[in-house]
């Protein structure tokens, strides 16, 4: 996983094949879903770009990380934080995978070693995930990773993991 900085945000924004190769990475071929498509976009320019610009010294909990696979080196989907973890330590994470490597196990291996890296700060007492009630896939996923259900307002579901 690969978390990227203010300059690759804006590099990724402007062309994602020329971000992949300034990292070394053969360039994707992701398919994403069309709802996820305009988060992503939304993301950018209303908390990416400017949270990594406004606390730089914490950008990772404002960034976009990249999901790699090793064995093709190639971006497969992407996870992040809705910032900074909240006063009672609760850090939320989304996610999001191609959809041609959907069923492989990758969200799962993704969502456990970034929860891992958030439970290394002391600060950090809970990961929330929201998702919504109909996406069979990720609820899976939250089940595999141990998170337990939280809250069901308006078809979308909260789940927490807590340390």
């Amino acid at each position: 996983m690969i978390p990227l900085t203010h300059e690759q945000l804006l590099l990724l924004k402007q062309d994602r094949k020329l971000l992949e190769l300034s990292l070394g990475l053969n360039p994707s071929a992701m398919l994403i879903d069309p709802l996820y498509i305009k988060e992503i976009d939304d993301a950018f320019d209303s908390f990416w770009l400017p949270n990594t610009l406004a606390f730089p010294d914490k950008y990772l909990w404002y960034t976009g990380w990249e999901i790699v696979l090793k064995s093709t080196n190639t971006v497969i989907g992407g996870m992040g934080f809705a910032g900074y973890p909240n006063d009672v330590g609760e850090a939320e994470i989304g996610y999001m995978i191609d959809a041609n490597q959907h069923n492989q196990g990758f969200a799962t291996e993704a969502l456990q070693l970034l929860s891992q890296w958030a439970f290394t700060h002391k600060f950090v007492k809970a990961i929330i995930v929201h998702t919504y009630a109909d996406n069979l896939p990720s609820k899976r996923i939250l089940d595999k990773c141990g998170f337990s259900l939280t809250g069901d307002e308006a078809e979308l579901l909260t789940y927490k993991l807590t340390r």
